[in-house]
């Protein structure tokens, strides 16, 4: 390949781009079913657009949660969370779908998702939504 069809590639779309543009979240078989344990993620450079005024969103993600039969792969939980970056999306649907979207991937015991985004206009908000019972670990 020559320089100037590698800097094409590289340039068109992006390699990141073309990465999030297929990110699906990937699961892998939990290796302990049957000890509860939980699994904390944290993603603190999340963003969404304002659906009102299209300024973007900035928050750190804190996911929390006890596996059931199957664990999130992490590289496929930091694409899937890079494809919310271009999208209008409220803070409290933002929350409730990626917990949705999480919960159908991996059936969780629990599970806690908690949005912090940074304060806008003097105002700062955090949505944290759950699903499941936790249990004692």
């Amino acid at each position: 390949m020559t320089a100037s069809a590698s800097d094409q590639a590289t340039r068109t779309p992006l390699y990141g781009d073309r990465a999030i543009s297929h990110a699906e979240l990937i699961c892998f078989e939990n290796p302990r079913p049957g000890r509860p344990y939980e699994v904390s993620i944290k993603l603190p450079e999340f963003t969404c657009k304002c659906p009102f005024s299209g300024y973007p969103d900035f928050a750190v993600l804190n996911l929390i949660y006890q596996p059931g039969p199957k664990v999130v792969e992490l590289k496929a939980i930091k694409l899937y969370i890079n494809s919310y970056r271009d999208r209008s999306i409220s803070h409290e649907e933002v929350t409730n779908r990626i917990l949705d979207d999480l919960v159908e991937a991996c059936e969780p015991i629990w599970m806690q998702l908690e949005a912090d985004f940074n304060p806008r206009g003097n105002v700062h908000t955090v949505v944290r939504v759950s699903h499941g019972e936790r249990q004692p670990c």
